[in-house]
């Protein structure tokens, strides 16, 4: 057999998702779907999100993974606890792991507070988030090949698998893209972002594209990173010029024929490295 056509293990990396969030936004459809239907192809699939409070844990059954508690996510030198939680979706074999932290999630609200600021800490709410999947990952000890990040919460994960994880078994022959969406806020994550987004180990050149802290600059920043890049509806102006300017796979998103659309554009990557 082809190893570009064997059975692939997929890691999801998504900050919204259906049904566990209201709302009907691109990303939280696609992230529902897109993994049931690439696992339904007989491919193994995990699924990580954060635990944001408007979550409800009782009626989506969520509990804790005591084996994967535990650790800490450290940011501009506090330790940040990371609580791993587990839920199913109904009428599917998928089971989706969230990311918890009473200080950064327990809220009534995602984004923003109920005057509609953006949170003065979205910025190391996204690095916590960043930092803790790649840490579950390789707790959980399992070896994805391919990583695919959806929605600006995640930008950073493609910088982080590049630089400080870039040694790490786990990761060592994943291939991670990333999803461009439609700009989802208009506010920055303030001046001391890519400081923190650095943890003390990378490099300042490699955190230039997310330097203005913009919705555009963390989309920027995921691309550049990324193996491959989809595109996911309308984007704005500026990102679509500078996604032409890079040479990297890049696949539209369609919802027809979806599962055999993105695994075909994930065996092409793995295809090009064997060439």
């Amino acid at each position: 057999m082809d190893n570009t056509q064997e059975r692939k293990k997929i890691l999801f990396i998504s900050s919204e998702m259906r049904p566990f969030l209201d709302g009907d936004t691109p990303l939280a459809e696609i992230a529902r779907y897109l993994p049931q239907k690439i696992q339904e192809k007989d491919n193994e699939v995990r699924i990580l999100v954060p635990r944001f409070g408007v979550i409800n844990e009782r009626r989506n059954r969520l509990h804790e993974v005591v084996r994967l508690s535990g650790m800490n996510i450290t940011i501009d030198d506090n330790d940040n606890p990371l609580t791993i939680k587990v839920a199913s979706i109904p009428n599917t074999k998928m089971q989706v792991y969230f990311l918890d932290n009473e200080d950064f999630f327990h809220r009534k609200f995602i984004y923003n507070d109920e005057n509609e600021d953006f949170f003065a800490d979205n910025d190391e709410r996204t690095i916590f988030f960043c930092k803790g999947a790649l840490e579950t990952v390789k707790k959980l000890g399992w070896y994805p090949d391919i990583i695919h990040c959806q929605g600006w919460m995640t930008s950073l994960i493609p910088l982080y698998l590049k630089t400080i994880y870039k040694d790490e078994p786990v990761f060592s022959n994943s291939k991670v893209i990333y999803s461009v969406y439609q700009n989802d806020f208009k506010e920055d994550l303030g001046e001391d972002f890519t400081r923190k987004a650095g943890l003390n180990y990378i490099d300042d050149e490699e955190l230039v594209p997310f330097a203005n802290g913009d919705c555009t600059s963390m989309h920027m920043g995921g691309i550049m990173h990324a193996d491959a890049v989809v595109r996911c509806h309308d984007i704005n102006e500026e990102l679509e010029n500078r996604l032409s300017s890079f040479e990297k796979p890049i696949l539209n998103h369609s919802n027809e024929g979806i599962a055999d659309n993105y695994l075909n554009f994930y065996n092409s990557l793995f295809a090009e490295t064997e060439q």
